[in-house]
Formats: structure tokens, C-alpha cells, sequence
């Protein structure tokens, strides 16, 4: 079978301009064409292989040309840097490829679901859950299946990368564009004003991003002025969105369409319309793709499934469903995601979902992020407490707020305490945790 290289070559043979642009350099499908970058002499078919990048032309041709060799792609930034010794050893890494050059890891461990992939021939991929409650868990994915969902025709637009080379999204976003002929702008540095630029340089169509490096766009002023002119999509996705942020996105920038995004690694792609652009409710679907509610948590069964955890028991029941731990508000077949099941704050009894305190602290004047959670109290079992960020150049009143609050949320949903401090954004562009 012809490789998935020259597959894409021969598709667009008569392209001729890159698949890729950027201030970090181009690349043409004929310069994928050619022979494989010489950091793959060492790798053999089955090969599990660390590739620490990002959107660029050599990461790329990397991991493309990883793939035709048949390894099994673990793919890391240097951001998590802290944390690959742990995903080598969870993820029984053979090889990294990193700037740095080539380095094999001598070890005797196998695993069934790896050893299935390497009887079968089959390339993989393994991906990393966020672990905000626990070490990340080891996602991993055959390639060969992961892979056929392109082969549908879509519209492909230029699109900026912004999600991460780690990330499910980010790997869609430049999948969907490979496989359609599209244009992907790569950026290597995240911020507001260089992201911008960059959709102003590359005439960047669709952005793929963050609620909460939207909420900095908001908050940096660039909505009411020289907003990119080519950029009619957004979507937002990996965290949960806002409806004051969304609202505020619709109204200062009427042209442009917003979408949510909605999945997990485990699952591969799962296909999203929103109900309409200033609503938080979304159809989720596509092929392979069911959903259900039990309990008032969605549950997903996809045909693109994970092969399994390398370091953990299978989450999926015996039917096949996945439990997203998602509670979702359900109306005429869409949903709107409300928060995590770990997320319910019971206060005698009587229980909520942090996302409604968070949604009344945001509407009120100089509040740039906030997060509310729950508490253990000795009396009434749980109370929340809320830590919120003032917008730059704003001193918050806390009184002020105490009262604003108390007059919009009933009264076992007040926050005992109120903290006014900054939030942590990672560098996914995520409100970091709760300490």
C-alpha cells in the first residue's frame, strides 16, 4: 500500500504553494516527497518514538514520515519537559527525536495492546489525558483506523494551529487540512497580539482556540480594533466556555461565526455543530458516533475509540460506552456541558454546579477570570468559595462584589470566602487548577 506521504503528494501533485506557512518557514508536499529527514535511520517498524515538536516544517515531515515507518507516535512539547520522564516510561517510549538529536532507550517491557499494533503492522499514537485529578493516563490510538476519517472530502480553509502538537486537536486541525488541501499558519509564540498577527500576515480564515485565551483577546481590546479582516471562524474548545465571554465575542465582532468544539482523546474526533453562535448548546455526532444521557451525564460510544490505557483499566463498560463525566443540560437533542460530575458542590442538600457562580462574579464590572469550587464544611457538608482576577488596572472591590453576588445567587450558593488573586493560565491557555 502506498504511503501516506506519497498518498498526499500524488493528491495535490499539482499544488504550488506550501501546505504550511510561518515565520518559523514553508513546507510543500514535495518536500515531503523526498527522502525522510536522516532522525529516522535509526527507527524500526513498531518502534515506539517520543517526537518532541511543534507545528514546523521539521516536526512535521517527522511525524509524517513516522507514520509510513510504522512507528508509534508519542508526540510532547517543551513545555512539558517536567514531565517526560514520566510519559516515556508510562508510554514504554523506544526513541526521542527532539532538537537535541536521536536517543534510543534501552528497556524489556511490552504491552498486549502495543505488541497488537506491531503484529498488525499498524502505526499508533499515543496521546496523554490532562490529569487534573491524577498522573496523566497513556491514550493509545491505531493509526490506521484514527486515519480514515480523513478521507472524507471537507472544506479546508487557512487555519491557524494554535492547539498544541500534543493535543487531539492540534493534530485534527493539521490532519483536516493535509488531507483537503488547506493551508495550516503555524506560530510559535501563543499570544494575543502575535497570534493576531499572524491571522493578519498568513490571511488566517479559522482560528481554533481557548475560552480563556478568547477572554484575554476580550480583555486586550483587540476585538474593538484591527481585528484580523480574513478571520470569519472561530472555534473554542478544551475547557469549558461562559456565556457572558461568548455573548460579549458576538457582539463585538458580528462577522464572525463561533462554534464550540467538544471531545477527548479517548474517543478520537467527535464531529460538533453549535446550536447557533451565541449558544453554548451543541449537537454531537458524526460517523461511528452515538450519544446518550444517564443521569444527566453524557455518555459517548465511537467507533474511533482508543485502543485502550497503557497504564490504566479500560473506562469504556461492556457495551462500549464511555463515561465523559460531563453533566449536561439536554434540550431537543443538543447539549450544553454544565461541568464535571467532581464539580457538584452539595451544600445541605441542596445541590449546584460552580459554573452558575461563576457566571454572575464575571458579569460584574473589572472581574477577568473567575473559578468557584466547593469546600468541605463541618456543618452543612460543602460550601463554595470563589477566587477571582481583576482586569489589568482594576482594584476590586470585594464588599462591592460580596453584595452583588448575594443579591443575584440563592443563598446556599454565596461563596463563604472570596479570593482576589490572579489564576493561573497554562500553557494550553487553560484557567489553571484549585489548589
Amino acid at each position: 500500500m502506498t504511503g501516506l506521504v506519497d498518498r498526499l503528494a500524488a493528491r495535490w501533485a499539482d499544488r504550488q504553494y506550501p501546505f504550511l506557512v510561518g515565520d518559523r518557514g514553508a513546507l510543500r508536499f514535495g518536500d515531503l516527497a523526498a527522502r525522510p529527514p536522516a532522525a529516522l535511520d535509526d527507527v524500526r517498524p513498531g518502534d515506539v518514538v517520543a517526537l518532541i515538536g511543534d507545528f514546523e516544517p521539521t516536526s512535521i515531515a517527522l511525524l509524517l514520515h513516522l507514520i509510513d515507518r510504522g512507528a508509534i507516535l508519542v508526540p510532547l512539547t517543551t513545555a512539558t519537559a517536567a514531565d517526560h520522564d514520566y510519559f516515556f516510561d508510562a508510554a514504554l517510549v523506544d526513541v526521542v527525536i527532539s532538537s537535541a538529536g536521536v536517543v534510543r532507550h534501552k528497556h524489556s517491557r511490552s504491552h498486549p495492546l502495543i505488541d497488537t499494533l506491531r503484529t498488525a503492522g499498524n502505526p499508533g499514537l499515543v496521546l496523554f489525558s490532562s490529569g487534573t485529578t491524577a498522573r496523566p493516563k497513556a491514550i493509545l490510538h491505531d493509526l490506521t483506523h484514527f486515519l480514515r476519517r480523513y478521507e472524507t472530502p471537507r472544506p479546508a480553509l487557512r487555519t491557524l494551529n494554535f492547539l498544541l502538537f500534543d493535543h487531539i486537536g492540534g493534530l485534527n486541525t493539521l490532519l483536516h487540512t493535509l488531507f483537503n488541501g488547506g493551508t495550516v499558519v503555524s506560530v510559535g509564540d501563543r499570544t494575543v497580539s502575535a497570534v493576531l498577527e499572524a491571522c493578519r500576515r498568513y490571511d488566517v480564515e479559522v482560528l481554533p482556540a481557548t475560552p480563556t485565551f478568547l477572554r484575554l483577546l476580550l480583555m486586550s481590546g483587540a476585538a474593538d480594533r484591527d481585528f484580523p479582516p480574513t478571520l470569519s471562524i472561530v472555534t473554542y474548545g478544551t475547557e469549558r466556555m461562559d456565556q457572558p465571554t461568548l455573548d460579549q465575542l458576538c457582539a463585538k465582532l458580528p462577522r464572525v461565526e463561533f462554534r464550540q468544539t467538544f471531545g477527548m482523546s479517548e474517543l478520537g474526533i467527535v464531529r460538533v455543530k453549535s446550536v447557533a453562535r451565541d449558544s453554548l448548546f451543541m449537537q454531537v455526532g458524526g460517523e461511528g458516533v452515538e450519544t446518550r444521557v444517564v443521569d444527566g451525564v453524557l455518555q459517548i460510544r465511537s467507533a474511533s475509540r482508543m485502543l485502550g490505557y497503557l497504564n490504566a483499566p479500560s473506562p469504556f463498560d461492556s457495551e462500549g460506552w464511555y463515561d465523559t463525566k460531563d453533566r449536561v443540560d439536554e434540550r431537543d437533542g443538543a447539549y450544553k456541558v454544565v461541568g464535571r460530575t467532581s464539580e457538584v458542590v452539595n451544600v445541605g442538600g441542596l445541590k449546584f454546579m460552580p459554573v452558575e457562580v461563576e457566571r454572575i462574579a464575571l458579569e460584574f464590572s473589572g472581574v477577568a477570570f473567575a473559578i468557584a469550587y466547593g469546600r468541605a464544611n463541618p456543618i452543612t457538608g460543602q460550601h463554595v468559595e470563589l477566587k477571582v482576577e481583576p482586569r489589568e488596572g482594576t482594584t476590586l472591590d470585594r464588599a462591592a462584589l460580596q453584595s452583588y453576588l448575594a443579591e443575584r445567587l440563592q443563598p446556599h450558593m454565596q461563596p463563604r470566602r472570596i479570593r482576589i488573586e490572579p489564576i493561573g493560565i497554562g500553557h494550553r491557555f487553560k484557567k489553571s487548577g484549585i489548589e
